[in-house]
């Protein structure tokens, strides 16, 4: 009996070392059935939590940001072989990881062969399970495949409509109208420490009306209702802003200090205001034609019994939090770049001044016609785009065909349950497809033969943002009435008076990750024109 405890030790560490084995075994197994080199190997799969909040560490993390911080120039041009040379170019990178579990994940930066997965979505699913912390009021179309998710685009795809679209630029001017007139004012010059400080109320704004049917003005005094402890406003910005704390912390822990208290309340308040709204329109006595999406969702409730209101919430919810972030970023970062490049400036403000040369203010008819701002908001979701990675995963043992430097085409077997990443920015910044493509350039989006299936920041093939027309004409719509009125320069600081301007472009468009890529800090003067 004495040495029980001693053979019960042996006996755990036997099995522990033929599990180790055996998971050992079928990595290796994997990594030869894919048959692709070059490869990276890390303890820490790139899609985990833990893999994600890391930094970069050799061995153990390639770091959550890895795709931004090496764009294309690694891990694809420094790879090589005897038949690939090192700068090739290269299409694939295998990627390795051991925890939670063995796996192989295949990282894609090939136009063609991104195109074949998108396409065939019953080949390559999305992993649902990633995406499932998203699902914050109810189910939705993100966090959603096959049938389910069927019956969401089905549901969903009529309330983007074009009166819809064509409602957002309306409230885009008002917003933008209301900024210029009531905030700003008579001032010649305005200075702000951050651009997003300026991009995220905007963008919240817009997206309160045109999703909500709820108007947010810049300096409206909130109301609380009875009933309530946040106004529809404050809920809707401390969603918008905490989401990241509410993915990453459980919710039996979300009590434990002032701000996760804080975004626990702003979560329920904005469930309570939302159940408010369904009953409030459900039940009206004279029934308002609304574009909003609410409006749009809601009546396809009503036509659609499955459709429940817990779809109708966590499908709204789910459009606010990936719609406000990301044409925020992505306007933060343009009002960035233009300012660093005047000249590409001046020529959306002579192109915007030559469609309408009386002064007028575009309306959305006119929205085709703007074909230079068109071109600055595609370059800069060329160079930002909102995600650097999409996953995928093959749900059968299949194959994609990826071509070299050379040309040449070579098909590389992909086992059933591997990991693949479509890489954004890999084929973003892939000069195979864009001359030049650190320099910004938005010429090249008026090209005729631009690359288009190398362009993907709403992803690509069915499974493409639904949103995507909802964003353009947002974006174009604040770009083009902000650029009719003001100049926009760097704001001139002491500490950074000597720097070149190399420094200078680094500094202002430094990034952070988060849900997306985020600006760390642009400080901008709008001058009046």
């Amino acid at each position: 009996m004495e040495g029980m405890p001693m053979k019960l030790v042996t006996l755990g560490l036997s099995l522990l070392a033929l599990y180790a084995i055996q998971k050992y075994i079928e990595l290796r197994r994997a990594i030869q059935s894919v048959q692709y080199h070059p490869r990276k190997t890390a303890l820490l799969a790139q899609d985990s939590v833990l893999g994600n909040i890391l930094a970069r560490i050799p061995g153990i993390s390639m770091g959550g940001n890895v795709a931004w911080e090496s764009k294309h120039q690694h891990p694809y041009n420094e790879s090589g072989s005897q038949h690939t040379p090192k700068r090739a170019g290269m299409l694939l990178q295998m990627h390795i990881s051991i925890l939670p579990s063995p796996r192989v994940m295949l990282s894609l930066a090939d136009a063609a062969a991104i195109k074949e997965v998108t396409t065939t979505r019953f080949r390559f699913p999305k992993p649902v399970s990633q995406y499932k912390a998203l699902s914050f009021f109810g189910d939705n179309i993100v966090a959603s495949e096959a049938e389910e998710w069927k019956r969401y685009r089905k549901v969903a795809a009529p309330a983007f409509s074009d009166r819809n679209n064509k409602l957002v630029w309306d409230e885009t001017l008002r917003v933008m109208f209301d900024l210029f007139d009531n905030v700003w004012g008579s001032q010649e010059s305005i200075s702000v420490e951050h651009a997003l400080s300026l991009t995220l109320p905007i963008t919240l704004y817009i997206l309160s009306a045109a999703a909500f049917g709820q108007r947010i003005s810049w300096k409206d005094e909130d109301t609380v209702p009875k009933n309530r402890q946040l106004s529809f406003k404050d809920a809707i910005v401390e969603v918008s802003s905490s989401c990241i704390t509410k993915l990453i912390v459980p919710s039996w822990a979300m009590g434990f200090n002032a701000h996760t208290r804080k975004v626990r309340l702003a979560f329920d308040e904005l469930e309570s205001h939302m159940l408010d709204m369904i009953s409030n329109r459900r039940y009206a006595e004279k029934k308002a034609e609304k574009d909003d999406l609410f409006s749009n969702l809601l009546d396809a409730n009503a036509e659609d019994p499955t459709f429940t209101d817990r779809d109708l919430m966590g499908n709204i919810s789910v459009f606010l939090i990936a719609g406000h972030a990301t044409t925020a970023h992505t306007l933060c970062f343009t009002f960035a770049l233009l300012a660093l490049y005047p000249e590409q400036q001046e020529l959306l403000f002579q192109h915007i001044k030559s469609v309408f040369p009386d002064g007028r203010m575009p309306t959305y008819e006119d929205m085709s016609l703007l074909t230079y701002s068109m071109a600055v908001f595609n370059e800069t979701m060329r160079m930002f785009p909102p995600v650097n990675n999409i996953p995928k995963y093959s749900a059968e043992d299949t194959s994609i065909t990826i071509t070299n430097a050379a040309g040449e085409k070579r098909v590389v077997p992909i086992p059933r349950r591997t990991g693949v990443v479509i890489n954004t920015v890999g084929v973003h910044y892939n000069p195979r497809y864009w001359k030049d493509p650190e320099v910004f350039r938005p010429g090249r989006f008026l090209e005729p033969d631009w690359p288009r299936d190398a362009f993907i920041p709403f992803s690509a093939g069915p499974r493409a943002c639904i949103g995507r027309k909802f964003s353009e004409s947002e974006g174009i719509a604040v770009l083009t009435s902000l650029i009719l009125r003001y100049k926009i320069e760097v704001l001139e600081e002491p500490q950074f008076a000597s720097e070149s301007f190399g420094e200078r472009k680094a500094r202002l468009l430094t990034t952070k990750p988060g849900l997306t890529m985020k600006p760390v800090r642009v400080p901008l003067v709008f001058k009046r024109r």
